[in-house]
């Protein structure tokens, strides 16, 4: 299961996930979907919540996540969701460490979404 995963030490000589892995990951989250933001794939979901309390507590959740495991997602907090994205800087793209960082993100959303 990729959220018991861990993130592995990546170097610029890491490869990324090629496409048919890509596909074979995303199966596994279904609420994930690929980008590309400025000619980069990312892996992104937006969370939904109440308010804005709560959103911004999933986004400390998935701060605190991150410094764990030394991997860092773009975090947009807006009122009521969170939209987060994963990819890998050194590679240009995304690597399986992107796929195990959403299946732990599903893994901590708070049961208080609307």
């Amino acid at each position: 299961m990729l959220a018991d995963e861990h993130c592995v030490r990546v170097t610029r000589a890491s490869e990324r996930v090629t496409d048919s892995g890509r596909d074979t990951l995303l199966s596994q989250l279904p609420d994930w979907r690929v980008v590309t933001r400025d000619g980069i794939e990312r892996l992104e979901r937006v969370f939904r919540f109440t308010d804005f309390a709560r959103a911004l507590e999933f986004t400390n959740r998935v701060g605190a996540l991150a410094e764990t495991e030394d991997h860092h997602p773009a975090i947009l907090t807006e009122w009521g969701r969170v939209t987060i994205g994963w990819w890998t800087h050194v590679v240009g793209g995304l690597h399986r460490n992107d796929f195990v960082m959403a299946a732990q993100t599903d893994r901590i959303q708070p049961n208080t979404m609307s």
